[in-house]
């Protein structure tokens, strides 16, 4: 039986360990499978929040135009989209969390489309969320920023609507 000596075990060692840490980040997706090139402008309404550690999600219903009511589909149920953000824990250090945003809170944001359906997207790396005050949705056509004691998190404003 032969022996492996100190320095070519600690080499094997420090390639698997190396290649352990790759693999998480090999796996991590970019910006690739959403339209960059397009943002839709949103404000809905909270229904949960998934605290996923790589990328904190929250899954809302539009509002109507007139901001009365949320979008429904042909059985008269909610539609829901979802955007998808950066980490939980980078997310909470912005102010988005689970307890910030509560079901029924009323909020903005500038939105990347997934490439295969305009109901999920991504915030992307720039552009603000606005919160609007508790129960207070803008005025018909508006958005969250255009609310009196609105809450800005993040950078940049709200997009613009492009494509």
């Amino acid at each position: 039986m032969s022996r492996v000596s100190p320095r070519a075990a600690a080499a094997l060692a420090a390639a698997v360990a190396a290649a352990l840490i790759a693999l998480p980040a090999r796996a991590h997706h970019s910006f690739g499978s959403y339209n960059m090139a397009v943002t839709r402008v949103v404000t809905g309404v909270v229904t949960r929040v998934n605290p996923d550690a790589n990328h904190l999600q929250i899954f809302f219903a539009p509002m109507q135009e007139n901001r009365k009511n949320v979008l429904r589909d042909d059985q008269g149920n909610p539609v829901i989209w979802a955007v998808e953000m950066g980490g939980s824990a980078q997310m909470a250090r912005e102010g988005v969390s689970v307890d910030s945003f509560p079901p029924g809170t009323i909020f903005s944001i500038g939105l990347h489309p997934l490439r295969t359906s305009n109901a999920v997207g991504t915030r992307g790396p720039s552009g603000a969320i606005y919160k609007c005050p508790w129960r207070k949705p803008p005025e018909p056509g508006k958005n969250c920023d255009s609310v009196p004691g609105s809450i800005e998190i993040g950078t940049g404003g709200l997009l613009k609507p492009t494509g």
